[in-house]
């Protein structure tokens, strides 16, 4: 909808720009006054002078959308960044959650356990090997 509309305006601005010229053509409307640009005389008719100035119109609104586009593209892109940011740093935390919730689940059955072996480290863990239930003479 946006693409029509804007498509609506540009051949609306085109027609103007034609009617301009072709409205301002001939003798009656010759430039009474010297007119230069970067030292470059414009001589003609004030439809010439105005043709110049559509002209010159297009290439800075090319400008100012490319312009736009790649500020848009930028903004994007950054927005793309801290979203992925923000999605990293919740996933660091439930790991993070989920690694305190083990400890203390290990913590938990240590303590339920009773834990030492002589050692003070629960049965399994032993360096020396598997645990056995009775004490090493």
């Amino acid at each position: 909808m946006v693409i029509i509309l804007g498509l609506v305006v540009l051949i609306a601005a085109v027609v103007v720009g034609v009617a301009g010229v072709l409205g301002n053509d001939g003798s009656g409307h010759a430039l009474t006054h010297g007119f230069a640009v970067f030292g470059y005389h414009v001589t003609g008719s004030t439809g010439s002078l105005f043709l110049c100035g559509i002209e010159v119109g297009v290439i800075g609104l090319a400008g100012l959308a490319l312009l736009l586009t790649g500020a848009r593209r930028t903004s994007r892109r950054g927005s793309a960044a801290r979203r992925g940011l923000r999605q990293s740093r919740q996933e660091t935390a439930a790991v993070s959650r989920d690694r305190d919730d083990l400890i203390d689940q290990r913590e938990t059955a240590r303590a339920h356990a009773g834990g030492a072996v002589g050692n003070g480290t629960p049965r399994g863990d032993s360096p020396s090997g598997p645990a056995t239930d009775t004490p090493a003479p």
